[in-house]
Parts: C-alpha cells; sequence; structure tokens
C-alpha cells in the first residue's frame, strides 16, 4: 500500500495540471485533484496492476471533473475573467508567455471533447488508447478529435480565425 501511495502522490502534479486546463481555475483545480486523490486512495484496491496507474488517476480525475461540472456551470465565467487578467497583465517582452498565453485563449475556442483530447495528448503526453480509456470513447473517436482540434488550433493560431476553427469543428 506504500509504494501505491508513493506512486499515487508523485502523479499529484500531472492531475493538478490536467485539473487547471479543465477547469481553468486553480482553486477549483485543487479541489478537484485533492477529491479524485481522495477517492483513488480510497479505491486503490479497485486498480488493476496490469493497467497503467496513470491513466486509472486521470480517469478517476476526468469523472469526477465531470460529475462536478453537472453541479457548477459557472465555469464560463471564470475562464472570461482568466482571459481578461491574462490579457492585461502580460509584459510585452515575454515573448515566450505571449506564445503561451496565445495557444491557451485559442484552446478555449476548442468544443470542450477536442479541448479535452488535446489536454490529455498534446499537454499531458497520453497515449490514444490512455486518452480513450480516460473519456470512455474509442481510440479512433480521440485520433478523430485530436486532428479536428490541431486543425482548429492551427485555424486560430494563423490567422485563419474563429470562424475557420469552428467550422473543423
Amino acid at each position: 500500500m506504500d509504494d501505491e501511495k508513493r506512486l499515487i502522490a508523485q502523479e499529484a502534479p500531472h492531475l493538478r495540471r490536467f485539473a487547471v486546463a479543465l477547469t481553468r481555475d486553480s482553486d477549483r483545480a485543487d479541489d478537484l485533484v485533492q477529491d479524485a486523490l481522495e477517492r483513488a486512495l480510497r479505491k486503490h484496491r479497485s486498480w488493476r496492476q496490469t493497467g497503467s496507474l496513470r491513466s486509472w488517476l486521470f480517469k478517476i480525475l476526468y469523472r469526477t471533473y465531470l460529475n462536478g461540472q453537472q453541479r457548477r456551470r459557472l465555469e464560463r465565467d471564470s475562464a472570461e475573467q482568466l482571459k481578461r487578467d491574462a490579457s492585461t497583465t502580460t509584459p510585452a517582452n515575454q515573448d515566450g508567455r505571449v506564445e503561451v498565453l496565445n495557444v491557451a485563449a485559442a484552446i478555449e475556442y476548442l468544443p470542450a471533447d477536442q479541448r479535452e483530447v488535446v489536454l490529455l495528448c498534446g499537454l499531458e503526453g497520453l497515449s490514444y488508447d490512455e486518452a480513450a480509456y480516460v473519456t470512455g470513447v474509442r481510440v479512433g473517436t480521440i485520433k478523430s478529435r485530436l486532428y479536428r482540434g490541431r486543425e482548429a488550433l492551427y485555424a486560430l493560431r494563423h490567422g485563419e480565425g474563429a470562424r475557420d476553427a469552428r467550422r473543423a469543428r
């Protein structure tokens, strides 16, 4: 059990990063990670040693997020506030930071299913199989959502605009 606790604790930063991307709010992300880790520690016996602990934890976090999302519809308001804050506090000489903020803003235009897959595969580095396991959809659906999400991000980042990105959906 101690080894499992240690392995679970090692995944906490990855879970938090994904939670922040999902919730767009660091306080809600911390709560989400805590709830997911609590659930994982309670149900550690249900993890199959043959499967990936990381994808099992991501699935718990993702399902916890989906359950909480039904109770809270304030996500849109906090995302708008984060966009306003980010656009007013970005220093002009921070090119890397500006690029990250631009990509983060572009991700906001993606539909939720595409955004989640882009975050899981692109940011967190999960394989198609692991992302399919986390989201509960087929690998082909993951590949399709990832392709459409990347195409929409490319369109947004290269001046083709949100209108063209919406067509990629």
